[in-house]
């Protein structure tokens, strides 16, 4: 057919939408289109998903970037990329999930997470996973299901349920198959990253029958093909698979050992590339599993801060000192600094390497000449001082200092705040050409998965840059922020 245009689709399902987003072959973005969907609290700490719901905005976000892609556009693989950790289970026979979906934000499992590390078993867990015993991850979700919907645990143990993370969900969805991949599964404290299979140890000490589990295929592989969804034709490979922040890594094209990425949305997500070689984390950051393609093993070392644009957010909900929240930029730009003012950004706790649920955000320094744009600076300076935290732990584990960071999510757009990042790094700060970069990883998994593209080499000439902010700050004053902060950071 003349003038067919030959696209990759990715799916990406977030904790609040869907974005489905279409990536030809000199990685243009073609069309994207953004769904919303809500998230139920029944209770405090209980945070659940109607997966019917999901499903919808997946259903809706596709036709959405094929409408806005026009005639002459076709589909030549699909790539999934998912919040990571959020769970549930469904009949196999009939593919109806048994309760709704838990999502990762979700607290119910903290006394079961307590009960394991009273009784010792958290240096197992994190030899086998790299992982910390938290009801953030996924295992302990999979067993609480299994105990309180009725009749689960004797039909999982028959073989009539499946388990997934959202990922396996909607590739059962869209092709009929269970199966996983290696950076979904590396969240589920079920999953031995150094043998890259499931654990049988780990799944008797939380009570999860092995029956139910996918199987865990390569990350860039094809899964099976799309059949009877009435939104896409029958028959494209699904070929594509990666946890949101594993896939922002490959989309940031961060193939090589020592390249780092930070996703600044809610919060802020830092990974490394670490190579083949897991590295265990000395300073409270966790080991993962980046990606598995033709059977090789990138691992990556992570660490969240916890509030990012949600302290632009809380200026804007909480203190109304900004309409919106692209005002913070023009409002911090009114004051040459922070005028002494520093901002902890501690709303929901410190996260990675202070790991202190307890500690509070805190704002220090303030005097009579403190203005409203003092305190817009100071926040947008606490986050990037955060974020340096994570990378200066990161460095010392993995025994290398960072070469630079690529940063993406929408705070990436904050000039301020790229650029007082690189000051308070001493590295350059690249923001790349495309900023939708989870859906760019999903893409190029599926690309590579249905022979698209033959190699990442490809996709990394094709990764380009927007712009990169170099460090510009004399050595004394980085020093004086440092040193506030740490001061700051005690007190909270």
């Amino acid at each position: 057919m003349s003038g067919t245009r030959e696209v990759v689709l990715a799916i990406d399902q977030g904790t609040t939408g869907t974005t489905a987003l279409l990536l030809d072959h000199e990685v243009r973005v073609v069309a994207a289109h953004n769904v919303e969907f809500p998230n139920h609290y029944p209770e405090p700490g209980h945070v659940e998903h109607d997966t019917d719901e999901i499903w919808a905005s997946v259903e809706a976000a596709v036709r959405g970037a094929l409408e806005r892609a026009g005639e002459g556009v076709r589909v030549v693989a699909v790539g999934i990329t998912n919040q990571r950790e959020t769970s549930l289970f469904w009949d196999r026979a009939t593919g109806r999930p048994i309760h709704r979906a838990l999502v990762w934000q979700d607290r119910r499992t903290a006394d079961r997470c307590a009960e394991l590390k009273a009784a010792g078993h958290e240096e197992l867990v994190r030899a086998r996973t790299g992982l910390v015993l938290d009801p953030y991850f996924s295992g302990t979700k999979a067993a609480w299901l299994l105990d309180h919907v009725p009749g689960a645990r004797a039909r999982a143990e028959a073989g009539e349920l499946a388990f997934g993370t959202i990922d396996t969900w909607l590739a059962w969805k869209l092709c009929g198959a269970h199966a996983t991949d290696p950076s979904n599964a590396s969240r589920t404290l079920m999953f031995d990253i150094h043998r890259l299979a499931w654990d049988d140890e780990l799944l008797d000490l939380l009570g999860v029958p092995a029956a139910v589990l996918p199987r865990v295929a390569d990350n860039a592989e094809v899964l099976g093909h799309t059949r009877g969804l009435g939104f896409l034709p029958d028959g494209i490979p699904v070929a594509g698979m990666a946890g949101d922040q594993q896939a922002a890594l490959f989309g940031q094209a961060c193939f090589a050992e020592g390249m780092a990425k930070c996703t600044y949305g809610t919060g802020a997500f830092v990974l490394l590339n670490t190579g083949a070689t897991p590295v265990a984390s000395h300073a409270g950051l966790l080991t993962t599993v980046g990606w598995r393609l033709d059977g090789r093993v990138t691992y990556a070392l992570e660490g969240s801060a916890f509030i990012a644009g949600a302290a632009v957010q809380w200026l804007r909900d909480g203190l109304g000192i900004i309409g919106s929240a692209a005002e913070v930029e023009a409002l911090a730009r009114q004051v040459p600094d922070s005028g002494g003012v520093v901002f902890v950004p501690a709303l929901a706790g410190l996260g990675a390497p202070h790991w202190r649920p307890e500690a509070r955000g805190l704002l220090a320094g303030i005097t009579g000449g403190t203005t409203r744009a003092h305190v817009a600076r100071a926040v947008l300076e606490g986050v990037a001082l955060q974020v340096g935290d994570i990378l200066r732990a990161m460095a010392e584990d993995a025994g290398r200092p960072l070469a630079e960071l690529r940063v993406d999510g929408g705070a990436a757009r904050n000039d301020l705040l790229m650029q007082f990042q690189a000051d308070v790094l001493g590295v350059g700060c690249v923001r790349p050409r495309v900023l939708e970069t989870t859906a760019l990883g999903a893409a190029f998994l599926a690309g590579l998965g249905a022979g698209f593209w033959d190699s990442p080499d490809a996709i990394a000439r094709a990764w380009s840059e927007d712009r990169r902010f170099d460090p510009a700050m004399p050595a004394e004053r980085v020093e004086a922020h440092l040193a506030a902060w740490r001061a700051a950071v005690a007190k909270a």
